[in-house]
Protein backbone atom coordinates (compact mmCIF):
# COMPACT_ATOMS: atom_id res chain seq x y z
CA UNK A 1 0.00 0.00 0.00
CA UNK A 2 1.60 3.33 -0.76
CA UNK A 3 1.35 6.17 1.64
CA UNK A 4 -0.49 9.06 0.95
CA UNK A 5 2.10 11.48 2.75
CA UNK A 6 3.35 13.30 0.07
CA UNK A 7 6.05 16.23 -0.16
CA UNK A 8 3.81 19.44 -0.11
CA UNK A 9 5.72 21.56 -2.71
CA UNK A 10 5.73 18.94 -5.05
CA UNK A 11 3.12 20.27 -6.84
CA UNK A 12 5.44 23.68 -7.70
CA UNK A 13 8.39 21.31 -8.60
CA UNK A 14 7.00 19.59 -10.74
CA UNK A 15 5.15 22.67 -12.63
CA UNK A 16 9.34 23.68 -13.40
CA UNK A 17 10.15 19.69 -13.95
CA UNK A 18 7.27 19.43 -16.38
CA UNK A 19 8.70 22.94 -18.18
CA UNK A 20 12.16 21.46 -18.21
CA UNK A 21 10.67 18.55 -19.84
CA UNK A 22 9.40 21.06 -22.25
CA UNK A 23 12.31 22.63 -23.18
CA UNK A 24 14.61 19.69 -23.25
CA UNK A 25 11.93 18.02 -25.87
CA UNK A 26 11.95 21.08 -27.75
CA UNK A 27 15.70 21.38 -28.08
CA UNK A 28 15.80 17.64 -29.27
CA UNK A 29 17.21 14.62 -27.97
CA UNK A 30 20.46 12.57 -28.86
CA UNK A 31 19.75 8.77 -29.61
CA UNK A 32 17.07 7.61 -27.74
CA UNK A 33 18.15 3.68 -26.77
CA UNK A 34 15.94 1.13 -27.79
CA UNK A 35 15.56 -2.61 -27.03
CA UNK A 36 19.02 -4.06 -28.01
CA UNK A 37 20.99 -1.07 -27.41
CA UNK A 38 23.32 -1.32 -24.50
CA UNK A 39 22.04 1.39 -21.73
CA UNK A 40 23.16 4.19 -20.44
CA UNK A 41 25.83 3.30 -17.24
CA UNK A 42 24.50 6.71 -15.25
CA UNK A 43 21.45 6.26 -13.18
CA UNK A 44 21.02 9.17 -10.73
CA UNK A 45 22.93 9.63 -7.04
CA UNK A 46 21.59 7.63 -3.91
CA UNK A 47 20.57 8.86 -0.88
CA UNK A 48 24.29 9.02 0.20
CA UNK A 49 24.86 11.49 -2.05
CA UNK A 50 26.94 8.84 -4.31
CA UNK A 51 26.93 8.39 -7.95
CA UNK A 52 25.09 5.23 -8.91
CA UNK A 53 25.98 3.51 -11.85
CA UNK A 54 24.43 0.52 -13.86
CA UNK A 55 27.77 -1.01 -13.46
CA UNK A 56 27.06 -1.47 -10.28
CA UNK A 57 24.30 -4.47 -10.34
CA UNK A 58 26.67 -6.33 -12.98
CA UNK A 59 24.99 -9.84 -13.66
CA UNK A 60 21.79 -8.93 -12.74
CA UNK A 61 18.70 -8.02 -14.64
CA UNK A 62 18.37 -4.62 -13.61
CA UNK A 63 14.51 -2.76 -13.91
CA UNK A 64 14.40 1.00 -14.44
CA UNK A 65 11.65 2.99 -13.68
CA UNK A 66 11.62 6.70 -13.97
CA UNK A 67 8.88 8.50 -11.61
CA UNK A 68 8.22 11.44 -9.69
CA UNK A 69 5.68 12.03 -6.64
CA UNK A 70 3.31 13.99 -8.82
CA UNK A 71 2.53 11.05 -10.94
CA UNK A 72 0.00 8.77 -9.91
CA UNK A 73 0.65 6.42 -11.93
CA UNK A 74 4.35 5.98 -10.89
CA UNK A 75 2.79 5.87 -7.27
CA UNK A 76 0.85 2.80 -7.92
CA UNK A 77 4.12 1.23 -9.89
CA UNK A 78 6.30 1.55 -7.00
CA UNK A 79 4.66 -1.30 -5.38
CA UNK A 80 4.79 -3.36 -7.84
CA UNK A 81 8.27 -2.68 -8.66
CA UNK A 82 8.99 -3.68 -4.64
CA UNK A 83 7.26 -7.25 -5.34
CA UNK A 84 9.40 -7.42 -8.00
CA UNK A 85 12.52 -6.92 -6.25
CA UNK A 86 11.32 -9.47 -3.53
CA UNK A 87 10.15 -12.25 -6.34
CA UNK A 88 14.08 -11.51 -7.88
CA UNK A 89 15.51 -13.39 -4.67
CA UNK A 90 18.91 -11.31 -5.29
CA UNK A 91 19.05 -11.63 -9.13
CA UNK A 92 16.51 -9.14 -10.27
CA UNK A 93 17.40 -5.16 -9.04
CA UNK A 94 15.23 -2.10 -9.25
CA UNK A 95 16.37 0.95 -9.50
CA UNK A 96 12.99 3.92 -8.85
CA UNK A 97 14.94 7.08 -10.42
CA UNK A 98 12.99 10.06 -9.39
CA UNK A 99 13.17 12.92 -11.42
CA UNK A 100 12.22 16.10 -9.20
CA UNK A 101 14.36 18.15 -6.97
CA UNK A 102 16.71 16.85 -4.40
CA UNK A 103 14.95 17.85 -1.31
CA UNK A 104 11.29 16.59 -2.94
CA UNK A 105 13.81 13.22 -3.40
CA UNK A 106 14.97 12.78 -0.02
CA UNK A 107 11.61 13.34 1.81
CA UNK A 108 10.01 10.89 -0.68
CA UNK A 109 12.19 8.44 -0.06
CA UNK A 110 11.86 9.11 3.86
CA UNK A 111 7.66 7.95 3.31
CA UNK A 112 8.63 4.94 0.67
CA UNK A 113 11.85 3.10 2.89
CA UNK A 114 9.93 0.24 3.85
CA UNK A 115 10.24 -0.58 -0.13
CA UNK A 116 13.19 -3.27 -1.09
CA UNK A 117 14.17 -1.16 -4.31
CA UNK A 118 16.91 0.73 -4.89
CA UNK A 119 15.97 5.30 -4.86
CA UNK A 120 17.95 7.31 -6.95
CA UNK A 121 17.77 11.10 -7.77
CA UNK A 122 18.06 12.66 -11.32
CA UNK A 123 17.36 16.44 -10.44
CA UNK A 124 19.87 17.46 -13.50
CA UNK A 125 18.19 15.31 -15.94
CA UNK A 126 21.00 13.57 -16.94
CA UNK A 127 20.09 9.61 -16.53
CA UNK A 128 16.32 11.20 -18.42
CA UNK A 129 18.20 12.71 -20.85
CA UNK A 130 20.07 9.69 -21.70
CA UNK A 131 17.23 7.33 -21.72
CA UNK A 132 15.44 9.52 -23.43
CA UNK A 133 12.75 9.87 -21.07
CA UNK A 134 9.46 11.46 -22.52
CA UNK A 135 6.93 10.89 -19.94
CA UNK A 136 6.26 9.11 -16.39
CA UNK A 137 6.65 6.45 -15.81
CA UNK A 138 9.14 5.11 -18.02
CA UNK A 139 10.27 1.18 -17.54
CA UNK A 140 12.91 -0.50 -19.12
CA UNK A 141 14.52 -3.73 -18.56
CA UNK A 142 18.12 -4.39 -18.96
CA UNK A 143 19.52 -7.68 -19.22
CA UNK A 144 22.60 -9.27 -17.64
CA UNK A 145 24.37 -8.23 -19.99
CA UNK A 146 23.73 -4.86 -19.86
CA UNK A 147 21.68 -4.57 -22.87
CA UNK A 148 17.93 -3.43 -22.94
CA UNK A 149 15.17 -5.76 -23.13
CA UNK A 150 12.32 -3.35 -23.49
CA UNK A 151 11.11 0.07 -23.07
CA UNK A 152 7.41 0.68 -21.37
CA UNK A 153 5.78 4.32 -21.42
CA UNK A 154 3.04 4.18 -18.79
CA UNK A 155 1.86 2.22 -16.16
CA UNK A 156 -1.12 -0.63 -16.51
CA UNK A 157 -1.70 -3.80 -14.80
CA UNK A 158 -2.64 -5.27 -18.08
CA UNK A 159 1.49 -5.06 -18.92
CA UNK A 160 2.57 -6.78 -16.07
CA UNK A 161 2.23 -10.22 -17.56
CA UNK A 162 4.07 -9.22 -20.36
CA UNK A 163 6.77 -7.63 -17.96
CA UNK A 164 7.20 -10.61 -15.88
CA UNK A 165 7.99 -12.63 -19.25
CA UNK A 166 10.64 -10.72 -20.18
CA UNK A 167 12.26 -10.22 -16.53
CA UNK A 168 12.09 -14.42 -16.85
CA UNK A 169 13.53 -14.83 -20.16
CA UNK A 170 16.39 -12.69 -18.99
CA UNK A 171 16.50 -14.56 -15.85
CA UNK A 172 17.35 -17.64 -18.03
CA UNK A 173 19.68 -16.27 -20.24
CA UNK A 174 23.31 -17.21 -19.97
CA UNK A 175 22.33 -19.98 -16.98
CA UNK A 176 24.28 -22.83 -17.35
CA UNK A 177 23.10 -25.90 -18.39
CA UNK A 178 21.07 -27.67 -15.37
CA UNK A 179 20.73 -24.81 -13.61
CA UNK A 180 16.81 -23.44 -12.90
CA UNK A 181 16.18 -19.92 -13.16
CA UNK A 182 14.38 -18.01 -9.93
CA UNK A 183 11.04 -16.85 -11.15
CA UNK A 184 9.29 -13.63 -11.52
CA UNK A 185 6.12 -12.68 -10.65
CA UNK A 186 5.26 -9.11 -9.78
Amino acid sequence: MMPSRWPENALRRSIAFALALLLATAAGAAHVPVAGDTAPSYIGYGLDGKKVLLENYAGKVVVISFWATWCPPCRKELPVLGRIQMAGKGQIQVVAINTEDHSVFRDAAEILKELPIKLTNDETQKAFSSYGVKGLPHLLVIGKDGRIISVREGYGPSELDDVAAELNAALKAGLAEGTAPTAATP
